[in-house]
């Protein structure tokens, strides 16, 4: 049987992609090359690219041409952080007197970027709910609009956006749709097989698995331009530039976590899936965010574009105190920021991850609170849940 040129399934991928054997030993996990600098072989005669570490490393590398790999990507840049590898891309594409189109449902440092980092620089924000095509239509600026930036499952309240249809309509004006795909990884979820020009990630979450490694990372296509320019040319210059690279270790750790994303994302979905239909109905339960469910309105649309459902939930409690409560009650589910890994935590977005957007049209209620549902038994983790909600 002859070997197809190039692996095919998910899995394969993510084990192999970028995972060359070491040629002086034949070690099957590829070395971490701690090293600052590379030795030239005369004055230019660099080795293999390399030259100082922040323009390149050969752990960075392999993860640089996993990430791409998974994604359907062209290139891919991996940084020391999802919220740096967001700003470079934006620093590559916008300008004063430009505008950024959000979803009215981002996670809150990605509005904050913008809002307290580009708008006084002259970068014009709106934000409109992504999952209304003809809302998006209505919000872009046909001069001006240079970004649409999607975020589906949306955080924390778990909208979905159908990606092709709010590409073709930024498209239309020239505008560069970014998804951030963080939450349903790329084992669930093809933004750029849908026409999303860059796809971003905070690899700290799904990538990396197990909240021991902080990292980020963009992913494009090598068609998209800016002016007269490649935007894989300009990210990479600007990561060099700029400098917030992922070293070596965090590189390594993510490549690591990346080898069980499959399994994993089948586990946290399987998981959320029977969580969230048992927790329907709840008496203490007014809502729960879950596309999965047949009669979250996104659900269709999820159903297409994604593999499954993933692993994020959010409940609404009877009002802000029941929700404080509750997410200070459970002992499975952990009470900490981030998510996406192993465990299950727990988080009340209010005053955790979206403090920073209180007071403005992205104000999560005070009466939600979001679950990352890890990998544990399911039995254990419902137990849990159960006998917090008896005790608000």
């Amino acid at each position: 049987m002859t070997q197809p040129d190039r692996p095919t399934a998910f899995s394969t991928t993510a084990i192999h992609a970028g995972q060359e054997l070491d040629p002086t030993t034949g070690a099957v996990i590829p070395p971490v090359y701690f090293t600052t600098t590379f030795v030239q072989d005369g004055i230019g005669g660099f080795r293999n690219g390399y030259e100082y570490a922040r323009g390149g490393n050969p752990t960075r590398t392999a993860l640089e041409t996993l990430l791409a790999a998974l994604e359907g990507g062209d290139r891919a840049f991996s940084f020391a952080s999802g919220l740096a590898a967001e700003d470079t891309l934006l620093r590559a594409i916008v300008g004063p007197n430009d505008h950024v189109l959000m979803g009215n449902d981002v996670y809150g440092g990605s509005h904050r970027l913008v809002s307290r980092a580009f708008v006084p620089w002259g970068v014009s924000l709106s934000t409109v709910n992504m999952s209304d095509p003809d809302a998006v239509r209505a919000a872009i600026r046909p001069a001006a609009t240079k970004v649409v930036w999607i975020e589906t499952p949306s955080n924390p309240l778990m909208k979905i956006t159908d990606i092709a249809a709010v590409v073709e309509i930024a498209h239309a004006v020239g505008a560069i749709v970014v998804v951030d795909n963080t939450f349903a990884s790329p084992y669930l979820q093809q933004p750029l097989s849908l026409g999303a020009d860059v796809v971003v990630h905070s690899t700290t979450k799904y990538l990396g698995g197990h909240s021991d490694v902080l990292g980020g990372a963009v992913i494009v296509r090598n068609d998209t331009m800016v002016g007269e320019e490649r935007l894989a040319d300009k990210v990479a210059f600007l990561q060099f530039g700029v400098g917030a690279v992922s070293g070596p270790m965090d590189a390594w750790l993510t490549i690591r976590g990346i080898k069980t994303l499959a399994l994993r994302m089948e586990r946290h979905s399987s998981n959320a899936q029977t969580i969230a239909e048992r927790l329907l109905g709840h008496p203490k339960v007014s809502h729960v965010y879950y596309p999965g469910l047949p009669d979250h309105p996104g659900h269709s649309i999820a159903a297409t574009q994604m593999k499954a459902f993933g692993g994020m939930i959010s409940l609404r409690l009877a009002d802000g105190p029941t929700a404080r409560k509750f997410a200070e009650t459970t002992k499975l589910f952990q009470l900490a920021e981030s998510l996406g890994g192993v465990e299950s935590l727990m988080c009340y977005p209010a005053e955790m991850t979206h403090a920073s957007v209180r007071g403005t049209s992205l104000e999560v209620p005070e009466s939600v609170v979001r679950l990352s549902v890890g990998i544990e038994g399911v039995d254990d983790l419902l137990a849990d849940l159960l006998a917090a909600l008896d005790q608000v």
